[in-house]
């Protein structure tokens, strides 16, 4: 890369993993270094956003510490508490800076170049809004033939097919029963017991204890091969050795990010979103995912069977965007 090509991006990392995730895979997609800024809140973070405005109210000390020029050509925020700093900056920067905000940001959306909103959260059009299918990550099919070869050896004596059971569990809004807890894993349990396959299981902080427990009677009861990752483990996790070498990717619907993350892994992916689940803005992601042939609604009667689907990679979508917006600059400022 030449020393024209390269441009300052500064990403705007907050508190939030998922929010995280999705600036970083924006900016990983546009292969060019990026300087991550961590941003701290205070209390004041929690007034709406058409108060903060383009301002550092609701920033901690030590992060305005962080916020200092030179300014960057190019922003990447997620999430509603990143975008009035991001408007902050680009306000110190006299409008050079270009701001890209994934989500909503709540307020003063005409003063972002970018906004990339996934297709099911039905946000009005506009000239700066870009519809994306669902939300960007940082899955490649890079990451996944490293992973892939760093996890082969801890799955070895597990045969194919290798089932893997994604679970997250309740949300603010929904609970994940323990009906559901077993249903979800006798399923893959008879599934993987139908071809003499094994099971890949991850739990999360959401699925609860009694849950977790059930989990782990149900698969020593079966008799199977399988390999368990409970989310308390100090152990390394194996999240991502589990997409890059399942066949069948069964996740509970309850979550944005892993039913993205999934879809853009090579296996079969299935969604487990049963009545109570998943709301209603999940739901039309899965509909999504589902138009997309990303994945398959996990129903009763269901087969779960390897099938072949695109890789979902909303991040690149975004990235590009981004480009067009530092080209636009560029012959701005040679003008």
């Amino acid at each position: 890369m030449s020393e024209q090509d390269t441009h300052l991006i500064w990403v705007l990392a907050d508190d939030r993993a998922g929010n995280i995730n999705q600036a970083i895979g924006v900016a990983e997609a546009l292969a060019q270094p990026f300087k991550r800024v961590d941003i701290g809140y205070t209390k004041l973070a929690r007034l709406p956003n058409i108060i903060r405005g383009a301002s550092l109210i609701g920033v901690d000390v030590p992060s305005r510490m962080r916020l200092v020029a030179p300014w960057p050509d190019l922003v990447i925020s997620a999430g509603r508490r990143t975008a009035p700093v991001a408007r902050w900056i680009k306000k110190q920067s006299r409008g050079h800076t270009r701001i890209c905000q994934i989500m909503r940001p709540d307020s003063g959306e005409s003063a972002f170049d970018l906004i990339a909103v996934p297709a099911h959260d039905r946000m009005a059009l506009r000239e700066n809004i870009l519809e994306i299918p669902g939300a960007p990550h940082r899955v490649t099919e890079t990451r996944l033939l490293i992973e892939a070869d760093a996890w082969r050896p801890h799955f070895k004596g597990l045969p194919a097919p290798r089932f893997a059971v994604i679970v997250g569990g309740s949300t603010k809004k929904t609970t994940f029963t323990r009906d559901m807890a077993d249903e979800l894993i006798s399923r893959a349990i008879d599934a993987a017991r139908a071809v003499d396959g094994s099971l890949l299981v991850t739990t999360s902080r959401r699925t609860g204890p009694e849950n977790e427990e059930l989990i782990a009677e149900r698969l020593a009861a079966s008799g199977l091969g399988y390999h368990l990752h409970d989310w308390t483990s100090q152990d390394e996790n194996p999240y991502f050795g589990y997409l890059a070498l399942a066949d069948v990717l069964i996740v509970t619907g309850d979550s944005v990010s892993m039913c993205c993350e999934a879809a853009a892994a090579p296996g079969g992916v299935y969604i487990y979103a049963p009545d109570g689940l998943a709301s209603e803005r999940h739901q039309r992601l899965h509909q999504s995912l589902y138009d997309g042939d990303y994945a398959r609604p996990m129903q009763t009667g269901t087969e779960l069977v390897p099938f072949r689907h695109p890789s979902l990679q909303p991040a690149r979508l975004v990235a590009q965007r981004c480009l067009e917006l530092l080209r636009a600059t560029e012959h701005q400022d040679s003008i």
